[in-house]
């Protein structure tokens, strides 16, 4: 019983870890081109509102930077502390797919970072446009080498096992692994979704704060085209994610549709409660046929469901319930993002002026929705893979360490604590910054005034702002 509490104490805290880790890395990776954009309309316009949006932005992307690099660090120590069998198994593909990740990217971020923020004045406009490029570059990177390991413990391919150890056989196999292209999309998709509704979100505050500049309705109309734009992609994205998962992993398929007996002709369940002991959902809300039509393109497709796995499947009602919620959240994010761009639409007079203060206040209470979706996602694929840490390599008991269950207790309380109090403190900073327009334009460590990399096209001064 302690080695029970003990393991899942282990994996409610690398839960809680990579649950705050994730947040931050989703918002630099997409926020750093969102940066790129507004810089380039800077460099081509010479409209000052394009700069001022860029200072205030990278800012957060600073912020946000700093989390995600001290978070990424403690969850790191995690793998020797207390899954010390996964390095001993699978250490000859996860390390090196880990220092790829360093080596090309985060270095790169990071020395790129100190140019955006601190190098203006110093470097020529194209060299400072150029680090931008660098910095958005490597935050894709690093996500390039994340999940592509992630992908591979998903879907193993190109290794053996030598003496109970991984030894690689083909690096472009393990790199591009059968799931990796659906999970990359996917994950990159869900970057831009989760900026563009803090874009937006964090600009339509302002705007309710009678803050109606250039600068903020650029934001406002990046984040909301953004997101009208990206969530049909990641709906599309998404499908075929669920048919390479249906090949790859039909356990976890069936735990998120509730399938519990293989059958033809298999009904979408909209609500239900599942119950592992009496193998069914209670109050199950289901529309016949449908899962079957979007699983297999055929109304009578047969669906494996859980009785074919025995208890080599994932707990049900924590898949079942996240993925509800994230496809729930990805609905709204549809609905809200289609109407306010048709509200801001280039056709419409006065852009300014069309978007209507409830519209404003749904965009700020769906500043953190992609979160929530994200979230959600990442609950769905990691514990849809249960019990499997490596599927069908390693168990994550296999893994676990022997670590006293009060230890991990401690340090879980402690972790959670801090955690806690690290997101409240950023959405904290985001909103102050939002409400101290005129501290947070400033470049870091001088005055505006002090740029002297500032572009002047005195042919375009009265080109429009819209």
């Amino acid at each position: 019983m302690d080695n029970l509490d003990a393991l899942l104490l282990a994996r409610i805290q690398f839960a809680a870890n990579i649950t705050f880790h994730i947040l931050f890395p989703t918002i630099s990776i997409s926020l750093g081109w969102v940066l790129l954009y507004f810089k380039l309309r800077f460099v081509k316009t010479g409209q000052q509102h394009w700069m001022d949006a860029y200072q205030f932005w990278v800012k957060i992307f600073a912020l946000t930077f700093a989390l995600g690099v001290v978070s990424g660090i403690t969850m790191s120590f995690q793998f020797g502390t207390n899954w010390p069998g996964y390095m001993e198994k699978v250490g000859n593909i996860a390390g090196p797919l880990l220092a790829y990740e360093v080596l090309t990217a985060f270095f790169l971020e990071a020395t790129m970072l100190g140019v955006m923020l601190f190098g203006r004045q110093r470097v020529s406009e194209r060299m400072h446009t150029f680090a931008t490029f660098l910095v958005a570059g490597g935050t894709t990177m690093s996500a390039f080498w994340i999940l592509a390991l992630n992908s591979w413990m998903h879907t193993p391919a190109g290794f053996e096992m030598i003496d109970g150890k991984a030894h690689v056989t083909s690096w472009l196999e393990v790199i591009f692994n059968p799931s990796f292209p659906y999970r990359f999309t996917h994950m990159m998709l869900a970057s831009g979704l989760t900026v563009a509704f803090i874009v937006a979100g964090i600009s339509a505050y302002r705007w309710l704060r009678n803050d109606r500049g250039a600068e903020v309705l650029t934001g406002l109309k990046t984040g909301v085209y953004l997101a009208a734009v990206l969530i049909p992609l990641q709906i599309v994205a998404g499908d075929l994610h669920g048919l390479n998962t249906m090949e790859h992993q039909p356990a976890k398929l069936a735990a998120m549709e509730g399938i519990w007996k293989t059958e033809k002709g298999v009904g979408a369940v909209l609500f239900g409660i599942p119950d592992e002991k009496a193998r069914e959902n209670k109050y199950e809300i289901a529309i016949p046929k449908l899962a079957s039509f979007y699983l297999t393109h055929d109304w009578n497709g047969e669906v494996k469901g859980l009785d074919q796995f025995e208890d080599k499947h994932p707990p049900v009602a924590p898949v079942f319930w996240a993925f509800r919620i994230m496809v729930g959240v990805g609905m709204l994010m549809l609905l809200v993002s289609w109407m306010c761009a048709f509200q801001l639409a280039p056709w419409k007079k006065d852009p300014s002026r069309t978007i209507r203060p409830w519209q404003a206040r749904v965009l700020v209470a769906m500043t953190f929705a992609g979160w929530v979706a994200l979230v959600a996602g990442w609950y769905v694929t990691e514990i849809g893979r249960q019990p499997w840490l490596v599927h069908g390599v390693l168990t994550t008991a296999q893994a676990a360490s022997q670590v006293p269950a009060p230890r991990i207790a401690l340090t879980l309380a402690m972790y959670l604590t801090l955690y806690a109090a690290l997101i409240v403190a950023y959405i904290s900073v985001v909103f102050y910054l939002a409400r101290h327009k005129k501290h947070a334009d400033k470049p870091f460590g001088d005055s505006i005034e002090q740029q002297p990399n500032v572009i002047n096209y005195p042919e375009k001064q009265g080109a429009s702002h819209a």
